[in-house]
C-alpha cells in the first residue's frame, strides 16, 4: 500500500507555509531558523511526492517562488529572467536517478554520450549583476525569484566583481554567490565584539547582513567574495556549453570556482563528489553541496524549466545532522481535510544550527513502528511519550524520529493508543481500508477543519485578500458578535449589519482605516477567476492544476457544478467497482488463483446501472488531462455532502465568478484539444505536450467527440481506432510538426 493522496496532499501544504516562514526568515531577516539542509530536504520531499502524485505537480512547488519578497528598505529591481532554485539529491541513487530523468525527457538512450559540470554549492547569498556595454548598471539579490533587492552600491564595493568588463555582449547578467571566507568571518566577529557590536552566527549570515546594509560603506567595510557560475540575460550566447561559459567568464574577469569539473557520466559526478567532501574542512569557504549541470546549452534549453527549478541541474547535498532528546508529550493535530496528524513535542535540542522542539509523527502505523505496507521501520520499535528519540532534519521541515533508545525508555511508560475520537469536536475519526491516515467525520462542524479551510481559502493562491490572514480569521471565528464560519460569511461581513464597520473600528488593533481597508479588500475580491475559486474550496484532491483544468473544461462554474452533479451516480460505480476489484484480487491471493480483475469491475459497474448520461459526463471528465478519477470523485464526494455544498452554493452566490480567457488564435492549434498517441519520434512525450501547451492548445489524455486533433506515432492502438470512428483528424508526427511549423 502506496502513500495515500491524502497523506500526501496533507503533507505539503503543511510544508508550505513552513518554508515561506523559512524563506522570509533567511532572504528577508538574514536569520534562518532552518538548517540549509532542512530546507533543502524539504524540496527533495516536494520532489518525491510529486514523482507519486503528479496531479499535484502545481502544488509540489507551493508558493511558486523561490527566496522571499524583497525587503521594504531597498528599492526594486524585477529579473528579466527568473532566479530560480535548485532541485536536490541526497544520496548516490539520487544522481543517477537525475540523470535517468534527463535522458527520458530528452529521449536519450544510455549509450548516448551526455556530460555534465559539477561544482561546489557556495553557501552564501545570490546576486546577479547587470552590465550593459561592458559597464555595471544594476545588481539585485535574488528576493522571491522574480523581484530583488537592488543592492547596486553595495556591489560595487565588492573588490572580486569588475567595475567593468571587455569584450563582453552588449547585455550580460552576471550570476553567482556572495560569500566570506572563514578566516575573514573570524576577523568580523572579532571586530564586532571589541566594538560592541553584532556578532554573527555564521559566514553566510555575515555575508548576506554585509550585502544587505542600507549604508554602503558599512558593506565596504566588510570582506566580502563573489564566485561567478552562471548568466541570465544576454543579448548574444557566451558559449556552446556550461564549462566554456564558466572559462568565458572567467576571461572576463569573475572568479569562478577552481573545483568546477567536467564528468561524463554520473559515476565520475559522484567521485568529484565525494572528493569535494572530503576537502570541505579545508577549502576556506563554507560549501554545502555539489552542483551539477548539463553541460550542453542547447540541451538545457530543451529540458527547461518547471515551475522553480531547472531540469537541466541539480544539488548533490551534504548528510543532514542528528541529535537525541526526549518526547515530552504527542499531540493530535486536525488539517483542513480532516486528517489527524501526530506531533511530537520535544525537549528542546539543536540539530545542525536549529533549535528543534517538535517532529513529525506522520500516523499511527509510524508511531508502532510500520511502514505504509505493514513492513517493520526502527526494527519494529514504537513511539511513546517518555521516549528518548534521534531525530533528524532531513526530508521534511518538520524533523523525523529516526530511531528509539529503548535502554532509556521509563518502566513506566504506556503504549501510545490512537484515538478514534477526534480531540476537536469528538466526531468520529474514520481510517478507510487502504488510506493511512485517520480522518474526523464531523466535516463543517469540526472547528479545526473550519479554521483551516478558511486559512487555506484567504491564502495567497485562492483569493488573497489583503489584510484577512490566518491570524484574522481565527479572530473572526472565535467571534461571537463578528463571526466568519465559512467562507461566504466574509462577504456578507458588511451586509449583516450596517454597525459592523462601527464594532470592527473599534477593536483593539483595528481603527477606522485598517477597517476601511478590509472591507475595500473584500468587496475587490468578489470578482476572481474561476480556477482560483475552485482551488480556494479546498477540497481534497483538487489543488491549483486541477482546478486550473477544471475550470478550463468547463470554462463556467455553472457548468462545472452541474456536470459534477450529472457525474455522480458514474463516480459511486466507479468507487463501487473499485472496491470490488480490490475484493477480488484479495481473494484471489488467498485462495491461490489468478484474479478475475476486469470481470469484476464490469460486473460491478452494470449492478450500479448507471443512465448513459451521467457516464458520459464522467467519461468526459476523465478526458481532461491530469484529471483522474480520484479528482473527480472527490469533487462529486462535496457537492454530495448536503452542509458543503450549501457552503459552496452560499459562497457562489456572493461572486462573480470569471470565465478562463479564451486562448490565443495565434497558433494552428490554439483552442483545440489534442491527444497524443502512440511512440513519438523526434521529441518526448512531455516536450510534445509542453510544445501544444505553449500554442494554446489543450491536451487531453483520451479521445472523446471533444477532440480535434490525435497525434499516432507507431504503436497508437484503441485511441486511433476511437478516433476514426469519430471523424477526428488523425496526424503523424512529421504532420504534426509542419502544423505547428516545427517541421
Amino acid at each position: 500500500m502506496s502513500l495515500s493522496e491524502q497523506d500526501a496532499r496533507k503533507e505539503l501544504l503543511l510544508l508550505q507555509e513552513n518554508l515561506r516562514l523559512a524563506d522570509v526568515a533567511y532572504h528577508q531577516k538574514d536569520s534562518p531558523v532552518l538548517s540549509d539542509a532542512a530546507y533543502d530536504e524539504a524540496k527533495k520531499r516536494y520532489l518525491e511526492l510529486l514523482e507519486l502524485f503528479p496531479q499535484f505537480d502545481e502544488i509540489a512547488t507551493l508558493s511558486g517562488k523561490v527566496g522571499a519578497p524583497a525587503a521594504s528598505g531597498f528599492g526594486k529591481i524585477t529579473h528579466s529572467q527568473r532566479m530560480l532554485s535548485l532541485g536536490n539529491a541526497f544520496e548516490d541513487a539520487d544522481v543517477e536517478d537525475f540523470d535517468a530523468g534527463v535522458r527520458k525527457y530528452l529521449g536519450l538512450s544510455n549509450h548516448v554520450s551526455l556530460a555534465y559540470t559539477a561544482e561546489p554549492k557556495i553557501d552564501g547569498l545570490s546576486l546577479s549583476i547587470r552590465y550593459e556595454n561592458g559597464v555595471l548598471k544594476q545588481a539585485a539579490t535574488r528576493g522571491d525569484g522574480s523581484v530583488g533587492e537592488n543592492v547596486t552600491e553595495n556591489a560595487l564595493t565588492i573588490a572580486d566583481i569588475p567595475h567593468q568588463i571587455e569584450n563582453a555582449p552588449d547585455v550580460l547578467e552576471v550570476r553567482g554567490e556572495v560569500y566570506m571566507s572563514h578566516a575573514d568571518f573570524a576577523m568580523l566577529n572579532q571586530r564586532q565584539i571589541e566594538r560592541g557590536g553584532k556578532v554573527f552566527a555564521n559566514p553566510r549570515n555575515a555575508a548576506a547582513g554585509s550585502l544587505r546594509q542600507l549604508d554602503a560603506e558599512i558593506t565596504r567595510a566588510r570582506p566580502l567574495k563573489f564566485f561567478a557560475y552562471s548568466w541570465g540575460e544576454v543579448s548574444s550566447p557566451v558559449a556552446e556549453n556550461q564549462m566554456e561559459a564558466i572559462k568565458r567568464l572567467k576571461s572576463l574577469g569573475f572568479d569562478v570556482n577552481p573545483l568546477t569539473k567536467l564528468c561524463q557520466n554520473p559515476s565520475e559526478m559522484i567521485d568529484h563528489y565525494h572528493q569535494i567532501e572530503a576537502q570541505r574542512a579545508t577549502l576556506g569557504y563554507d560549501i554545502d553541496g555539489v552542483v551539477y549541470k548539463v553541460n550542453d546549452l542547447d540541451l538545457q534549453e530543451r529540458l527547461g524549466f518547471r515551475s522553480t527549478t531547472p531540469r537541466w541541474a541539480i544539488a548533490h547535498k551534504f548528510p543532514a545532522e542528528l541529535a537525541w532528546t526526549r518526547i515530552e508529550s504527542i499531540d493530535i493535530q486536525v488539517g483542513r481535510t480532516g486528517a489527524l496528524s501526530p506531533v511530537a513535542r520535544l525537549a528542546p535540542v539543536t540539530v545542525g544550527g536549529v533549535v528543534v522542539s517538535n517532529a513529525t509523527l506522520h500516523n499511527e502505523d509510524y508511531i508502532a513502528g510500520r511502514d505504509s505496507k505493514g513492513a517493520l521501520i526502527r526494527e519494529g520499535k514504537d513511539i511513546r511519550i517518555g521516549d528518548w528519540v534521534q531525530v533528524y532534519r532531513a526530508g521534511d521541515v518538520i524533523p523525523k524520529v529516526a530511531d528509539v533508545d529503548l535502554a532509556k525508555r521509563p518502566t513506566s511508560s504506556e503504549t501510545f493508543v490512537f484515538p478514534h475520537i477526534c480531540p476537536e469536536c469528538q466526531s468520529p475519526a474514520v481510517r478507510e481500508e487502504g488510506d493511512a491516515v485517520r480522518y474526523c467525520s464531523g466535516g463543517m462542524i469540526c472547528p479545526a477543519q473550519a479554521k483551516e479551510k478558511l486559512k487555506h481559502f484567504v491564502g495567497r493562491k485562492a483569493f488573497d485578500i489583503e489584510g484577512l490572514g490566518a491570524k484574522q480569521v481565527e479572530m473572526f471565528y472565535d467571534d461571537d458578535v463578528l463571526p466568519i464560519r465559512e467562507p461566504a460569511d466574509i462577504f456578507t461581513l458588511a451586509a449583516r449589519d450596517q454597525n459592523n464597520f462601527t464594532k470592527l473600528k473599534n477593536r483593539n488593533g483595528w481603527g477606522e482605516q485598517s477597517a476601511t481597508n478590509l472591507f475595500a479588500a473584500i468587496e475587490e475580491k468578489r470578482r476572481i477567476e474561476f480556477g482560483r475559486m475552485l482551488f480556494s474550496l479546498g477540497i481534497r484532491h483538487v489543488g491549483e492544476v486541477a482546478a486550473k483544468d477544471l475550470a478550463l473544461h468547463f470554462s463556467t462554474w455553472n457548468s462545472l457544478k452541474d456536470g459534477v452533479v450529472a457525474a455522480r451516480p458514474a463516480a459511486l460505480a466507479w468507487r463501487f467497482a473499485d472496491e470490488a476489484e480490490d475484493a477480488e484480487r484479495i481473494l484471489a491471493v488467498a485462495e491461490g488463483r489468478r484474479a478475475k480483475v476486469k470481470e469484476t469491475r464490469d460486473a460491478a459497474i452494470a449492478q450500479c446501472d448507471v443512465d448513459a448520461s451521467s457516464q458520459s459526463v464522467w467519461q468526459d471528465m476523465l478526458g481532461i488531462d491530469g484529471v483522474g478519477a480520484t479528482v473527480i470523485l472527490s469533487l462529486t464526494d462535496a457537492f454530495a455532502n448536503v452542509e458543503e455544498r450549501a457552503a459552496i452554493l452560499r459562497l457562489a452566490n456572493e461572486l462573480d465568478v470569471i470565465p478562463p480567457k479564451a486562448p490565443s488564435n495565434e497558433s494552428p492549434v490554439a483552442g483545440k484539444t489534442v491527444v497524443f498517441t502512440g511512440t513519438l519520434e523526434k521529441m518526448t512525450r512531455a516536450e510534445a505536450k509542453a510544445r501544444a501547451e505553449s500554442l494554446g492548445a489543450k491536451v487531453s489524455g483520451s479521445v472523446s467527440a471533444k477532440t480535434n486533433i490525435l497525434v499516432a506515432g507507431p504503436g497508437a492502438g484503441s485511441k486511433e481506432k476511437k478516433a476514426k470512428d469519430l471523424g477526428v483528424e488523425i496526424l503523424d508526427e512529421d504532420g504534426w510538426l509542419t502544423l505547428i511549423n516545427l517541421a
